[in-house]
């Protein structure tokens, strides 16, 4: 891994920001990423992100942090966070930003216990493929205190499969599941390596967690097919 959103992050951060990232996936054209989106303060953050602030409490963890924003703002409130992402870059932009616990980890090496583990911005990403849910679940599971909680989100992406001219929906019924995606990042002319993200509809996480012993409930669905879930142990 090249690192380039974590370069993307500390150009913003330390006043060289001059472009955005671009995004493209396997079923989808370039997109711009505005890098000042990723910085944004708890008011400018979508209702879903704001939902899942309003329940965190207790011995906290935030898995992918980008720039830091809700381990800010979750800091700020007096609440003990802790933020992890693979990203060197934007765990040194965290650290810039004023979060006093952040370390470059990946979350199947977490071993530390939390009351709340937070997985926003699409959390169900970092899952990378359907056939890997239940580990990564498995794991989370693990690292939950009694009455402990996951607030995880993400989106079916069922429709940017449909015709639209009949309705019907294009899916290869013998492909990977359709929420499995490649996707690709550029900055500055530069090209990461190519990543595996998932976008998981909440019918199967909900089936996957009840697999292995996580209860899973809907708490607030957003305005385009997206949706904010809450995992506690049974």
């Amino acid at each position: 891994m090249k690192d380039l959103f974590g370069k993307a992050l500390l150009d913003f951060q330390n006043g060289n920001y001059t472009e955005d990232i671009i995004t493209s996936t396997s079923i989808s054209d370039e997109d711009e990423l505005p890098i000042p989106y990723l910085f944004r303060s708890y008011n400018e953050m979508p209702k879903l992100e704001q939902k899942a602030l309003q329940l965190t409490q207790g011995r906290t963890l935030d898995v992918g942090c980008g720039a830091g924003g809700h381990s800010l703002y979750l800091q700020d409130k007096g609440i003990y966070i802790k933020a992890i992402d693979i990203s060197k870059g934007a765990i040194e932009v965290v650290k810039q930003r004023g979060v006093l616990q952040a370390e470059v980890k990946d979350i199947l090496d977490e071993t530390e216990t939390f009351d709340t583990i937070l997985l926003l911005m699409n959390g169900t990403g970092i899952f990378q493929e359907a056939s890997q849910v239940s580990k990564y679940l498995t794991h989370l599971k693990s690292l939950l205190n009694p009455n402990g909680q996951i607030l995880i989100d993400s989106s079916d992406i069922k429709y940017m499969y449909e015709d639209e001219e009949d309705g019907g929906f294009w899916i290869d019924t013998n492909a990977e599941y359709y929420g499995e995606l490649d996707y690709f990042l550029t900055y500055k002319g530069e090209e990461e390596d190519a990543m595996k993200w998932l976008y998981l509809d909440f019918e199967n996480l909900k089936m996957t967690c009840e697999s292995v012993g996580l209860s899973c409930e809907l708490v607030l669905e957003g305005e385009h097919f997206d949706y904010l879930a809450r995992l506690k142990n049974k």
